[in-house]
């Protein structure tokens, strides 16, 4: 198992370097001019030239890409032209609301998809089936901006049950920051006001984000487990007598969900990307906002941090899903 994990740790590296520059050079190639946005519509030639001496912009792109990456050695991820802000304190300021968002939309994914998969494939071709399909099927083809206007037009402005948008209550006070994630700095600072709040703005845009993840590990469950359940060890147990539920939880579960296990891992990488859009909907301060406003002004360096950091941490999530796997079925580490 160790051979195995480190030959997945170093195959990420040419991954990661790949990324940088893939990235750096899409960034910094598209048009438009960052310069002279920031300087202003009246800013001089002298004003514009003196800008791009400051952010090395004046330098060949390889010499660019080559002190940048060396900086992200250094932990410099560069500084925003419009803020003049360093890019890595605004990504630290940021990103634990985007995790917070994403790990509660895989929570609710995976604790519904699972059973419901499972439940479908063990009722297959009668009502829970039909409706699980059914469901399914209209969920992953919901675009994830769309089902956000309708849960804020039917539980925030309709209902009034949770509020419309934010991460926070303005006139409340958020409990001491300790992780960024505002449910567990609530339970640590034993605010349970605070808890209830956070969880009440989590909801809807939680919910947004895990409907296609949700539609496609119960599809994947679903498939796993008629796979194993037609297998001829399951065939034998069931001839010897053996109690259905005991070959499901003890036999079938395991087998099928090292299946879908592939899926979870890929879907929270994709979650991580797809953050851009429900973020700006519920006007979620996360990554994606972030990289929303910064889109918009042309500031390309938040840009390529963004870029990097959701594809460093989608490379990661597959590494700690492979290892998983190599776990669940032995055989993959000889592969």
């Amino acid at each position: 198992m160790l051979g195995y994990a480190l030959r997945r740790i170093v195959l990420v590296i040419p991954v990661f370097i790949g990324l940088s520059i893939l990235v750096f050079a899409i960034v910094r190639l598209l048009p438009g001019d960052p310069v002279g946005l920031a300087a202003g519509p009246n800013a001089t030639k002298e004003e514009l030239a003196a800008y791009a001496r400051e952010y090395g912009l004046d330098r060949p792109l390889a010499a660019q890409y080559w002190s940048y990456a060396t900086g992200l050695l250094r932990g410099d991820w560069g500084v925003s032209i419009f803020t003049r802000r360093p890019v890595a304190e605004d990504l630290r300021a940021f990103l634990p609301a985007t995790l917070e968002l994403v790990f509660a939309a895989m929570v609710i994914a995976v604790a519904l998809g699972i059973p419901v998969g499972l439940a479908s494939a063990v009722y297959r071709d009668r009502w829970p089936d039909y409706v699980s399909r059914t469901v399914a099927l209209g969920a992953i083809s919901m675009p994830r901006f769309f089902l956000g206007l309708l849960l804020q037009l039917l539980f925030a402005m309709w209902l009034g049950w949770l509020p419309l948008s934010g991460r926070f209550p303005l006139i409340e006070e958020p409990p001491p920051l300790l992780t960024g994630f505002l449910t567990i700095d609530s339970i640590a600072a034993g605010d349970w006001n605070a808890l209830s709040l956070s969880l009440m703005h989590l909801a809807l845009p939680a919910f947004a984000m895990s409907l296609s993840p949700l539609a496609a590990i119960t599809r994947m469950m679903r498939a796993s487990t008629i796979e194993v359940l037609q297998q001829d060890y399951v065939l034998t147990e069931r001839a010897l007598g053996l109690s259905p539920r005991l070959i499901i939880w003890k036999y079938v579960l395991r087998n099928a969900a090292s299946a879908t296990l592939t899926t979870i891992g890929l879907y929270f990488g994709w979650l991580l990307g797809g953050t851009v859009l429900v973020e700006t909907v519920f006007d979620w301060p996360g990554i994606g906002l972030y990289a929303t406003k910064s889109i918009l002004t042309q500031d390309f360096m938040p840009v390529i941090g963004v870029t990097l950091c959701i594809g460093m941490m989608f490379v990661a999530v597959n590494l700690i899903v492979d290892l998983l796997y190599g776990v669940i079925n032995p055989k993959v580490r000889l592969a």
